[in-house]
């Protein structure tokens, strides 16, 4: 029987470190081959890790609430893996070698961890993960000034966005304060107090929540914000789907819902004017050559979460339907991969499925464009016919573009907005799925 380490796997392109939540099994433990060990957590989702191995769990090298970078050990699993094979991947003899720098970081989550980790921290009552405390010493934080900095993470936990925001406030020389996204994103030192009084329920924020919260005040700080809206016909769609969603289901054995439609003509509107699919890096505007659709969907607790379509114009109709559909389940049961809630650079948000008929979106950063999609609904509207002008019941819906004032004009934002009105309208009843 070999040992092998089991390793905090590469979860995104994006992604170098993860909180562990929760592990599944314990030491001594049998697990087999993919099967789920342990829950973590990175910026953008909550997922399980798989073993790489099947045996049988020896040590947990890493504890609850860790933060560990990506390719990290958390684990040693004994396993009756070939030892040729062992070798190439994580030899006991080599392995361990070459792997110790590479757990320093996470050498206090050991039980058998550094001493002098536990001794320089002995005396806190918070707590703080392997990485904040390997920059706390790095730039030469004593523990009471690390004390004094408010955090954002779980339970008022200091992140490592919260120690590298103080270490910069620091440098320049500025008294450092609680970010406001802080006061937003937790419950500790908020800058308003607020009243509670007898019969009031208090609810503590979930993980996502506060992430939520500070995602939304950080991107109205970095970006003005600008609001155009049009009104669009989608009378030839509402007609076109009624028709053909029948024989959609009974053909794929899926659902045709407007979302798709939706996609469709926003990327044919992103390809019109391509310096909406930008962003912005400091005094640089970055041209992205990808059209990568976000589109926000509601989970069951309330919150909300940005799936992406990858390549979204290299889809047919079809398939835009399907991998909506696909995207819109596994995100409502928590099954979405961390790469598939990165990469986005254009988002939309159908407001309409909650009844609203406009809504002023916040831009996902570091997009600098998102469009809301109100509800459809029937009203009278004049039309110019060729005999003269009539009122008629048409299928009405707004469109609303928010869009960063920094690099996006009113013209191209307005603009953008208008033609994906107009690819609505314009749809073509008599098309086939």
């Amino acid at each position: 029987m070999a040992e092998v380490e089991l390793i905090m796997p590469k979860m995104g392109e994006s992604i170098f470190e993860a909180t562990i939540l929760t592990w599944l099994k314990k030491p001594g433990d049998k697990i087999e081959q993919d099967e789920s060990v342990l829950e973590v957590a990175t910026d953008k989702v909550d997922t399980e890790v798989p073993s790489t191995y099947a045996g049988i769990l020896k040590e947990i090298l890493a504890k609850e609430g860790d933060v560990v970078k990506v390719g990290a050990p958390i684990a040693i699993i004994t396993s009756d893996v070939a030892e040729g094979k062992n070798a190439a991947a994580t030899a006991p003899a080599e392995g361990k070698k070459t792997s110790e720098p590479a757990v320093k970081e996470v050498a206090v989550a050991h039980a058998n961890g550094a001493s002098h980790d536990a001794a320089d921290f002995k005396s806190s009552s918070r707590f703080y993960s392997p990485l904040v405390k390997n920059i706390a010493r790095e730039e030469n934080i004593p523990v009471a000034e690390l004390e004094t900095i408010s955090g954002s993470g779980a339970e008022g936990r200091v992140t490592k966005k919260d120690i590298l925001d103080y270490v910069q406030s620091r440098k320049v020389g500025a008294t450092p304060q609680p970010a406001v996204k802080h006061a937003v994103a937790t419950t500790s030192a908020p800058k308003v107090q607020a009243s509670i009084n007898a019969g009031d329920e208090i609810i503590e924020m979930d993980r996502m929540r506060k992430m939520i919260a500070e995602r939304m005040v950080d991107s109205k700080r970095i970006a003005p914000h600008v609001t155009s809206f049009v009104e669009a016909d989608v009378t030839n769609i509402v007609q076109w789907r009624n028709k053909v969603k029948g024989e959609f289901q009974k053909r794929d054995g899926d659902v045709l819902t407007f979302t798709p439609l939706f996609i469709e003509a926003v990327v044919l509107a992103i390809k019109d004017y391509p310096m909406i699919n930008v962003q912005v890096d400091g005094d640089r505007i970055i041209k992205k050559k990808d059209i990568n659709i976000g589109m926000a969907v509601a989970l069951p607790s309330g919150n909300l979460i940005v799936p992406v379509i990858k390549n979204a114009d290299q889809y047919n109709l079809a398939g835009l339907a399907k991998i909506v559909n696909d995207l819109a389940r596994r995100a409502r049961d928590n099954k979405l991969k961390p790469d598939e809630l990165s990469g986005g650079t254009f988002t939309i948000s159908n407001v309409g499925s909650f009844g609203n008929v406009m809504g002023t979106p916040i831009i996902m950063q570091p997009q600098v464009g998102i469009i809301a999609l109100g509800a459809i609904q029937k009203k009278p509207a004049v039309m110019e016919m060729p005999y003269g002008d009539v009122i008629a019941i048409r299928h009405k819906m707004f469109l609303s573009h928010s869009y960063d004032h920094r690099v996006v004009d009113g013209a191209l934002g307005g603009s953008v907005v208008r033609r994906v009105a107009d690819y609505l309208e314009k749809f073509d009843i008599n098309r086939s799925i």
